[in-house]
């Protein structure tokens, strides 16, 4: 599936996360119920051959939103367009990013509660009506362009659902609030990470960074890293408990 990242966007302090999302819903761990009913909707939208309705979905950072972003488009057959909030500075520019799309396409807009309101306006009949009004020349020979665009979805994503107006909130057709992490599932998130790390993370190892983890993958997985290094140094050929108390001492 392609991935295509448009309008300004930066690096983000995840680079290493990247390399080890998941890739479908079946391998994503965690947010059960989120997970039950994406597969509903998307079952069900290409059931219809119709793109999956917009999606909001808001929580802390660190657990999972861009990855579920790539993973509906993965789970539908489309591409992904990504861009950020704060990136998108002109209605023009969202423009060009809709009229770029495809038929189902997703177009992921990462803080999408800091657009700024002239470009969040172009939005609402993008996302009712899959049309955009355009306006062209200034004054009083300015005219109005409307363009038809292909049937999208958008999955908007934020830390902060309530700066999100109330008109953009309530285009949204789902919505779901992702929660923190079970140790449980955190244990078995380092696991996988360590496979695809090549090396071996015991039950207690893993147990004892994902205590550490504050319910956040995201912080697991950068304190498997680090417990890696500290693994290799000593000639570790596993990270075991030992191995992971040594490395969070380090880290303090």
């Amino acid at each position: 599936m392609p991935t295509e990242r448009i309008i300004g966007v930066q690096a983000t302090d995840e680079p290493s996360f990247v390399n080890l999302r998941p890739g479908r819903l079946d391998e994503f761990i965690g947010q059960e119920e989120i997970k039950e009913k994406l597969h509903i909707y998307i079952t069900a939208a290409q059931g219809r051959e119709e793109p999956l309705d917009h999606v909001l979905l808001h929580g802390p950072p660190g657990l999972g939103k861009t990855t579920l972003a790539q993973i509906i488009a993965s789970e539908m057959g489309v591409n992904i367009r990504t861009s950020s909030g704060p990136a998108i500075e002109k209605a023009g520019d969202l423009a060009s990013i809709l009229t770029n799309l495809k038929p189902h396409d997703v177009f992921f807009i990462d803080e999408i509660h800091r657009l700024r309101r002239n470009v969040e306006e172009i939005l609402y009949p993008a996302m009712e009506d899959y049309k955009i009004d355009i306006i062209l020349g200034e004054g009083p020979n300015a005219q109005s362009l409307r363009i038809d665009l292909p049937p999208f979805t958008l999955i908007g994503a934020t830390t902060r659902a309530g700066l999100i107006s109330a008109p953009m909130r309530d285009r949204f057709e789902v919505a779901f609030r992702l929660e923190f992490y079970k140790i449980e599932e955190l244990q078995k998130i380092i696991i996988r990470a360590g496979e695809l790390l090549g090396i071996e993370v015991t039950e207690d190892g893993a147990r004892e960074l994902a205590s550490r983890s504050r319910g956040t993958p995201r912080i697991a997985v950068r304190l498997l890293r680090r417990t890696r290094d500290v693994a290799q140094v000593r000639g570790a050929k596993r990270i075991d408990q030992g191995i992971a108390k040594r490395s969070l001492e380090l880290l303090r």
